[in-house]
């Protein structure tokens, strides 16, 4: 019987008498990457957090490849092969932006024995060009504007060499262009090109994102969330049809 890549049970998260996240459970598979919307205050940020171990679930179940993430520290969750990105970035501002990516590449997981600078800083380039800024490698990250700033926070990510990337909302910030230019990025990324040593066929990811029509062009399937409950599960044409997504989310524009 085949592992399942991700699986999630009964997750739920309160804060104070506000449930953030209730009784949520899907799994994903290896090859799949999977678009979470909802309006804002959902709990999307949140569920991301509680797989990463920055939050705590108050009940509920989080395996990945078979190992329990309960009770693990962020940084285990990053050596086992997840990474994910924030809506608020914190770079190292005083640094050069190579550096911000350099320091990614130290961990055991991503900085394979037997590797010396010259190596971290040719594979912090190859995130940097994946991002789409490395022309501003050796410029200050406080230099950067605010769609920079994320692509920035996507190179850093990238750079753990991840099976399972998270992403919080890639396309913030961005032009129409750089958002096209992003997306196919994160498309040849996941089919394993361009990038370093990662595994042939790339990471899986979950991508939060509001802007869904290019969120439908990369995704296999969308997870809505509404009040922290999943309400759709499934292919994207479907889920943008759901009435009970439409009437909470989409409106009657639809997308």
């Amino acid at each position: 019987m085949e592992q399942t890549f991700l699986e999630l049970r009964g997750l739920s998260k309160d804060f104070g008498g506000l449930r953030a996240v209730n009784n949520v459970s899907f799994s994903m598979n290896r090859n799949e990457i999977v678009g979470l919307i909802g309006p804002n205050g959902a709990g999307k940020t949140t569920l991301v957090r509680l797989i990463t171990s920055i939050l705590k679930p108050d009940s509920g179940s989080i395996r990945f490849k078979g190992q329990n993430l309960i009770g693990l520290k962020t940084w285990d969750i990053i050596n086992l092969g997840i990474a994910c990105t924030f809506q608020n970035m914190r770079p190292f501002r005083r640094l050069p932006i190579i550096a911000n990516v350099m320091v990614s590449c130290l961990g055991p997981r991503a900085m394979k024995r037997g590797e010396w600078v010259k190596r971290i800083e040719a594979k912090a380039m190859d995130a940097l060009e994946f991002a789409g800024i490395s022309d501003m490698a050796l410029e200050k990250a406080s230099t950067l504007s605010q769609g920079d700033l994320k692509r920035l926070e996507v190179a850093r990510a990238v750079a753990t060499d991840p099976e399972l990337l998270l992403l919080d909302e890639p396309f913030g910030g961005l032009s129409p262009a750089e958002t096209d230019l992003m997306a196919k990025s994160i498309k040849r990324l996941h089919k394993g090109g361009r990038f370093g040593r990662l595994h042939s066929e790339g990471p899986a990811m979950i991508i939060i994102e509001h802007k869904l029509q290019q969120l439908m062009k990369i995704v296999d399937r969308i997870i809505v969330l509404n009040y922290g409950e999943i309400i759709a599960d499934g292919a994207p044409e479907e889920v943008v049809t759901n009435k009970e997504v439409v009437d909470s989310y989409l409106g009657k524009g639809g997308i």
